[in-house]
């Protein structure tokens, strides 16, 4: 299983709006359970702590393999979120490692 771990750091200046924003992202990146087939388990989450030092919003997935993780990213669903967090995000880490 592979599980893929995603932060971003939002463009707002003010942490409120930031905080609006994370939340959004994780609402929508939440709605794709039981949508797309190849997640396993998805938890997204907004920052609540420090948001002058922590970045804004967090997403956890596990897939089945880099395979499922590769359909997962073009699933037009995703690709929908994908647009949003887009147009919020100043910034982008992730990992993905086997768990």
């Amino acid at each position: 299983m592979i599980r893929h771990v995603v932060t971003w750091k939002l463009a707002a200046d003010d942490a409120a709006t930031r905080s609006e924003q994370a939340s959004e992202v994780a609402r929508r990146l939440n709605a794709l359970e039981g949508v797309v087939p190849q997640l396993r388990s998805i938890s997204a989450g907004a920052n609540i702590a420090y948001p002058d030092a922590n970045w804004d919003v967090t997403l956890v997935a596990d897939v089945d393999s880099i395979e499922a993780l590769e359909e997962y990213q073009v699933h037009p669903a995703h690709e929908e979120v994908v647009a949003y967090v887009r147009s919020v995000v100043a910034s982008r880490v992730a990992v993905d490692f086997e768990v």
